[in-house]
């Protein structure tokens, strides 16, 4: 597969190119950016099929260059310090990402992971994010099942419930989904969109509670008629979102 990486950084461009070349020998690194401009042009000239970007660089960002990227034919894998905002964004597409320092484990696993989908021809994580990023109307989430993947919108969501080290996502129309990571993962990735953990089995989409009775914590009834437990020390948390 050829590679492109982008990161305004020279050190770190060349540190990443030799870790593929040692560690990821199906990777061909084909060109290089070290901004938005720059990284557009690698990507037109040398049409890859991974991207490798960072987030924070100099006149724009790489959610930047994905915009502005148009019909987005390669795979992404994000590049970061760490910031909150953008790991939110990234987990929420199902996106790859490595932290700086890299760890070569870590991209080695991101690799075989792309390699994988190229072969299935299955749909860009990159593109869920940067439809998110453009989106006027309902966001979107990439959830992974056990066969694969499904996307769907994020209102269309009634409550999450965790099975073991699993999440069962549960909808209003549509058969429920148990997808492969756990309810403390998608309350980081779901909270932002006012979603609430309202027991350590449950987080809910508070648009679709119907009616609360009161006991220690009480309990909700959601719009498919299925009674959840509130906890105790989530009560005072979950009224509250209710008076605002």
């Amino acid at each position: 597969m050829k590679a492109v990486i982008i990161d305004d950084e020279k050190d770190s461009r060349q540190i990443l190119a030799s870790y593929l070349k040692k560690y990821c020998p199906d990777v061909t690194v084909c060109g290089f950016g070290e901004s938005v401009a720059t990284g557009l042009e690698a990507i037109r000239q040398h049409i890859p099929d991974i991207v490798f970007l960072d987030i924070e660089m100099p006149y724009g960002n790489g959610f930047d260059l994905l915009d502005k990227a148009g019909d987005i034919s390669f795979e992404t894998v994000f590049v970061t310090a760490f910031d909150n905002y953008a790991i939110q964004a990234l987990n929420q597409s199902a996106a790859y990402y490595l932290l700086k320092p890299i760890d070569i484990d870590e991209l080695i696993k991101a690799v075989e992971k792309i390699k994988a989908e190229h072969a299935d021809n299955r749909v860009r994580h990159a593109k869920v994010l940067v439809d998110n990023i453009r989106a006027t109307g309902p966001q979107k989430i990439m959830l992974p099942t056990l066969e694969g993947f499904e996307i769907v919108a994020v209102q269309d969501i009634l409550y999450c419930e965790a099975v073991d080290n699993f999440t069962r996502f549960h909808f209003e129309h549509t058969a429920p989904l148990l997808i492969c990571r756990t309810l403390k993962y998608f309350e980081e990735v779901l909270t932002p969109h006012r979603f609430l953990r309202i027991h350590r089995s449950y987080m809910i989409n508070p648009d679709y509670v119907i009616r609360y009775s009161k006991g220690k914590g009480g309990y909700v009834t959601m719009k498919n008629n299925q009674e959840l437990e509130v906890s105790s020390t989530k009560k005072k948390e979950f009224l509250d979102l209710f008076e605002k």
